[in-house]
């Protein structure tokens, strides 16, 4: 079996849009603790992304009258005011968040308090804790993505990227965080096949890692070929392998982050004449799965490609498919 390198020509670099920018300055900014430090392992101990998360709930917090340290009236009132217009789910990481940052300075948490405790009860049970699902992207649908998509021409290098990002999303059965952190380097392209070395996820925080396959595909609807043509045209040999696109055509030297895969699926469904709200960067994750359950595909065949543990996340995606199997007793 041969492996081939993509070829490619000088790499370019460009000003990302806004719209496509990479993490914040103040990520970029920060400084680092010393490595091999105590403080250094501290830092190391969550994920760059939870930490973003922890930090943009805490000051949406404070933006909205609490404090740190906060009391436990401070903390129960927020959550009453925001249980209206804010998921079940939402205000349970921010409390998550608002404790983390009292853990963070030595400070008993509020969020522990009786009358915290008893308010997202109350709000459980007056606003219900379903989660809305986004609908998945399965083969019909993405094979129609991708006919809009050929119909950009004024748009050729970032038609040729989300070409590639969405037919490698779904064959990989990717999350969004984890297409964007991938690079040239982890690609190894093979005659009939390619892999991909997927370092680390959010089920995987300490990087051992895993293979994933991506198998080959007829025509323009394959991912590998389409990823050796993104890579073609955007110039790319070493790095990040999705990158930012300008509205002049250039490429940025800086990675996709994970919100600008939500915004490209969702441009997708617009420009087919669907509702943007209905799709997320996930879709491409649970198109895969529902497409291979439609298709009869093991769930131990399925789990080796999604990096599920188990067949109990797994049965989200399968039961609906499942129920259409139902026949009428009538």
């Amino acid at each position: 079996m041969t492996t081939k390198k993509p070829h490619a020509s000088a790499g370019t670099k460009s000003s990302a849009s806004s719209e496509e920018s990479t993490a914040s300055t103040a990520a970029k900014t920060a400084e680092k603790p010393p490595t091999g430090s105590v403080a250094g392992y501290v830092a190391s101990a969550s994920s760059k992304a939870t930490k973003r998360a922890y930090a943009s709930d805490v000051r949406h917090f404070i933006q909205h009258g609490g404090a740190i340290p906060a009391t436990p009236a401070m903390v129960a009132e927020y959550l009453a005011k925001l249980a209206p217009i804010m998921k079940v789910a939402t205000l349970e990481r921010r409390c998550v968040s608002i404790a983390q940052a009292h853990r963070d300075q030595g400070l008993k948490s509020p969020t522990r308090a009786d009358v915290v405790v008893a308010t997202m009860k109350g709000i459980r049970r007056q606003h219900g804790t379903r989660q809305r699902a986004v609908k998945p992207i399965t083969r019909d649908v993405l094979l129609e993505m991708l006919a809009v998509l050929d119909q950009q021409k004024s748009h050729p290098t970032k038609a040729a990227r989300d070409r590639a990002l969405l037919l490698v999303g779904f064959a990989g059965a990717f999350r969004r965080a984890e297409l964007v952190a991938l690079r040239v380097e982890d690609v190894t392209f093979h005659e009939t096949h390619a892999e991909v070395l997927l370092r680390f996820s959010k089920t995987d925080q300490f990087g051992k890692g895993r293979s994933v396959f991506l198998p080959q595909a007829s025509g323009e609807r394959c991912p590998i070929q389409s990823l050796k043509a993104w890579l073609a045209v955007a110039g790319i040999e070493t790095g990040w392998l999705f990158r930012s696109v300008t509205k002049g055509g250039s490429v940025s030297d800086d990675p996709l982050t994970a919100q600008s895969v939500a915004l490209i699926v969702k441009r997708a469904a617009k420009a087919m004449g669907r509702e943007p709200e209905e799709f997320s960067g996930h879709s491409l994750r649970a198109g895969y799965v529902t497409t291979a359950a439609m298709a009869s595909l093991p769930t131990w065949l399925i789990r080796e490609q999604t990096g599920h543990r188990s067949d109990a996340v797994l049965a989200r995606y399968i039961r609906p498919v499942e129920k259409r199997k139902i026949p009428s007793l009538l």
